[in-house]
């Protein structure tokens, strides 16, 4: 048994790596200062192939050269530098390539696989409204079909790469019927980019991820073709849920390089800061807290990827959905509640100067919060790990 990522992994990480460096690292405090989003960066990483890496070859994507893994790894690399573009990555192809993959037809797929997988446009995915994230049951927006087009009304929040420069369409989730026992039949339909009616809300004031393209969205009288649906009617919120066990993992990935770049920059600073005659690594109460990050780093870095294996070998027929769903879970719940640890842990590293915007341990430290919130909250990790055990939790 061994939990060492492969050569060809490993030679992947280091391609990530110079790339993130060079084009990401020089310039990640002055967009996260000026709240600016980058998509020529954006393109360039679907230039290097990140955005296709679980896609077919056919839309120009890795084919049998890329997998879920890799995914992972170009996603903690990224985020070890800037968790803003780690994001971009994230939902890029999480939200907005992988339902169209995977329940899109064939149209769909040839009519916007192409340009997604190659990085020149983006999608999102409208789940969550100003009422309902969780409890999708509660979704609001709805979507009616007349004269062969699907009107859609209602709004949606907090949703990320929906209002860029090239942002292609919004992938939304929306009530068309009842079902039987009355509870609302939820469908996800395809909306592009420029629909009249679908109007992208300000970019909202956060407290992190500043470079990351987050929007409100609100549609009004919008009309899309019939043929929009994404998958079977009725199966939207099923087909949400699938996707979101893939975001787990890739968000827990993004949490890995969270607390990596704390233990680095928390390392270095402890060998350069020198305080009663020598180096503040010296003291236990600063090297104590950097073994640590250490452990946070190992442990959540070997969750995430257990996890990501499972994936790969789920998409071979080598693994069972419902124990993958728990190790998604448990490494979503473990790494970034690390991350936010590590963050804090940093930040005392650094004293007075872990308070300072130049330092990037801020950054971090305000961009490691949310990792708890997206993608299912950590109090919804405990439930779904606790369902998973066999407990009746409600």
């Amino acid at each position: 048994m061994t939990f060492e990522l492969s050569r060809e992994h490993e030679e992947f990480r280091r391609s990530v790596r110079e790339f993130a460096e060079a084009e990401i690292a020089p310039h990640a405090a002055k967009w996260d200062k000026d709240h600016h989003f980058p998509a020529d960066v954006v393109q360039k990483m679907g230039g290097l192939g990140l955005m296709g890496l679980t896609a077919p070859e056919e839309y120009g994507g890795a084919g049998e050269d890329g997998d879920f893994t890799s995914l992972c790894v170009a996603i903690e690399e990224i985020g070890r530098v800037d968790q803003s573009m780690g994001i971009t990555l994230e939902a890029a192809v999480g939200l907005g390539i992988n339902p169209i993959l995977t329940f899109g037809s064939q149209e769909q797929k040839d009519q916007w696989l192409p340009d997604l997988v190659s990085g020149r446009t983006l999608a999102g995915f409208g789940l969550t409204e100003p009422g309902a994230g969780s409890d999708a049951g509660a979704t609001r927006t709805k979507a009616v079909l007349d004269g062969g087009e699907w009107v859609v009304d209602g709004a949606k929040a907090f949703i990320t790469n929906s209002g860029s420069d090239i942002t292609s369409l919004v992938t939304v989730t929306a009530r068309t019927g009842e079902r039987e026992d009355g509870r609302p039949e939820i469908s996800a339909i395809v909306v592009p980019s420029g629909t009249d009616g679908f109007t992208v809300e300000p970019a909202y004031d956060k407290l992190g991820w500043h470079a990351s393209d987050t929007h409100g969205l609100s549609f009004t009288d919008c009309r899309v073709p019939e043929g929009n649906l994404l998958g079977d009617r009725g199966r939207g919120y099923a087909q949400f849920l699938a996707t979101l066990d893939d975001g787990r993992v890739a968000i827990a990935a993004l949490a890995v390089g969270c607390i990596q770049a704390c233990l680095d920059l928390s390392l270095a600073y402890a060998g350069e800061r020198q305080t009663m005659g020598g180096p503040i690594g010296r003291k236990q109460g600063v090297a104590f807290q950097i073994a640590d990050l250490q452990v946070m780093a190992e442990t959540s870095r070997l969750l995430t990827y257990k996890a990501a294996a499972m994936k790969d070998a789920m998409s071979n027929g080598r693994a069972d959905a419902k124990a993958f769903k728990q190790a998604a879970s448990i490494a979503k719940l473990h790494a970034t509640e690390s991350a936010v640890t590590a963050t804090r842990i940093a930040t005392q590293v650094f004293g007075g100067y872990g308070f300072m915007e130049e330092y990037p341990v801020v950054r971090f430290y305000r961009d490691a919060k949310v990792l708890e919130i997206g993608e299912g909250t950590s109090e919804v990790q405990r439930m779904l790990i606790a369902r998973g055990l066999g407990l009746p939790v409600e």
